[in-house]
């Protein structure tokens, strides 16, 4: 299947298309609303779904070598990728350091809910793909925070920033990593009983419950454009297309080695190109007080979010393609 045939497709799946219908409703002002209480469960239930089924995965074909390769490899992808965000935030825009070091944090860790949409879009067109990726996906929330960190404080932009007990504790006990690994051990020990168990719960909903999740993440962007689009200069915007492009190649590169299939592949490199707007902006706040959380969340959610949830998911399974046909 082509680019153009994948990108056809994706942009006609209901989950992008009720991202958009919310998108274009919040755009519009329109009153439509998801409560906060049953967005917080729709998330966490998307995390408890994939956290578990890959467990059960993990479970059923035991502890590999290229598992923790894996992730190894999005560890360092996760704490690397900061540092090219950095240099190209201070060459090809006016923010200052201690905002370019928030934003370069975002861009190097990950979104819970691009990984989901990338886990459903493979289901759809029925590629499998390695089921330890929930954990994988886990290990890519927090090195980009420690990365931001250290390149605040090398440049010394932010006297008050700092890293503290408080602060790790923070990171590490963040609600989206608690939930997705806790559901990935719990199936891990569980297995397929486990997954029998809770399959018509966690399996059979899981498509409806991502679209009404997207249909949300449709009016938070749109209100977050509606807002912070002061703050996006041409320049911003053009990083906030490009930088998940680079991301996804640096990542294509370090796949080579894995011996992933297409869909881990693909997996992997969405991972790498998506962008944080949960873990990190929390963390951030706490970090780096002295930056504008508005300028990162609105380009992570405004701006790279629709992007790959749109356009570069059908990019990113055919450059998976390519390289295991290659």
């Amino acid at each position: 299947m082509g680019f153009l045939d994948l990108a056809a497709q994706n942009l006609g799946s209901p989950m992008v298309l009720f991202f958009v219908l919310g998108a274009g409703a919040a755009l519009a002002k329109s009153d439509l609303a998801v409560p906060d209480a049953v967005a917080r469960l729709l998330a966490l239930y998307l995390l408890m779904s994939i956290g578990f089924k890959g467990g059960a995965e993990v479970a059923h074909n035991g502890l590999t070598a290229q598992l923790l390769a894996v992730v190894g490899t999005g560890v360092a992808l996760s704490f690397a990728l900061p540092f090219v965000a950095f240099a190209l935030l201070r060459l090809g825009t006016s923010l200052s350091l201690v905002d370019a070091a928030s934003v370069a944090g975002h861009y190097g860790s990950i979104s819970a809910v691009t990984f989901a949409a990338i886990v459903s879009t493979l289901a759809q067109m029925g590629i499998a793909f390695e089921g330890y990726f929930a954990a994988v996906a886990a290990a890519m929330e927090t090195p980009a925070i420690f990365s931001a960190l250290a390149i605040a404080h090398r440049k010394s932009v932010s006297p008050g920033s700092r890293m503290n007990a408080h602060l790790l504790r923070e990171v590490v006990l963040n609600g989206s990593i608690v939930m997705l690994l806790g559901s990935f051990v719990i199936g891990a020990l569980t297995g397929a009983r486990g997954l029998a168990m809770l399959k018509p719960f966690i399996v059979d909903p899981y498509a409806g419950f991502l679209c009404l999740f997207l249909l949300d993440m449709g009016l938070v962007a749109g209100r977050g454009l509606a807002s912070g689009r002061k703050y996006l200069s041409p320049q911003l915007i053009g990083f906030g297309l490009l930088m998940p492009l680079a991301s996804a190649t640096i990542a294509a590169l370090c796949t080579i080695l894995l011996g992933l299939s297409v869909g881990g592949t693909a997996v992997l490199i969405t991972l790498a190109a998506s962008a944080s707007y949960i873990a990190v902006p929390a963390a951030m706040r706490l970090a780096l007080p002295k930056a504008n959380p508005s300028i990162a969340l609105t380009l992570s959610l405004g701006i790279t979010f629709p992007f790959n949830l749109i356009v570069g998911i059908p990019i990113y399974i055919a450059m998976a393609t390519w390289l295991k046909q290659g």
